[in-house]
């Protein structure tokens, strides 16, 4: 029996290493002629109280914030995309590990392609990792991609 992986959603903070999940999961989509879902979460900013009148919110940053990020997920996607791959973008403010699961079950995504970064020591202990949250939560199989991937050339890939 082969698996059927029709959607795959791919987790973008613009950082070279999601980049070159997102481009890792091109050349994966071909394989199984998959559709790819973008997603891009926004953490919101946390403002500090103003004690007389209590915690400040900017609602058109957070608007601006989103149609930006949403530009930047279509210009990158444009860039990189082959003709004919199917592929959509989301944007969502909230804790990224929950947006990117939440967002996993809201679309039935049948795998999840997340960069990981690597990171050690003080900064995992203090912030964690986003990828590691997903492996762990997903409802679905998550696949970790960490520079430099074995037999795979990011130049060859476009």
């Amino acid at each position: 029996m082969n698996p059927e992986i029709k959607k795959i959603l791919v987790p973008i903070d613009f950082s070279d290493y999601s980049k070159n999940a997102f481009r890792y999961s091109i050349e994966f989509c071909k394989c199984f002629e998959s559709e790819i879902i973008l997603i891009y979460v926004i953490e919101p900013v946390v403002y500090p109280p103003d004690f007389s009148m209590g915690q400040i919110a900017f609602p058109t940053v957070d608007m601006q914030m989103d149609k930006r990020a949403l530009e930047e997920l279509e210009k990158l996607a444009k860039s990189e995309i082959p003709a004919g791959q199917k592929i959509r973008t989301i944007v969502k403010t909230g804790k990224p590990f929950i947006e990117i699961i939440d967002t996993a079950v809201e679309e039935d995504v049948d795998l999840i392609i997340i960069s990981s970064h690597g990171h050690s020591g003080v900064q995992h202990i203090i912030f964690g990792s986003t990828a590691e949250k997903v492996v762990r939560k997903a409802s679905c199989p998550v696949l970790t991609v960490r520079d430099p991937v074995k037999g795979f050339s990011y130049k060859d890939a476009k």
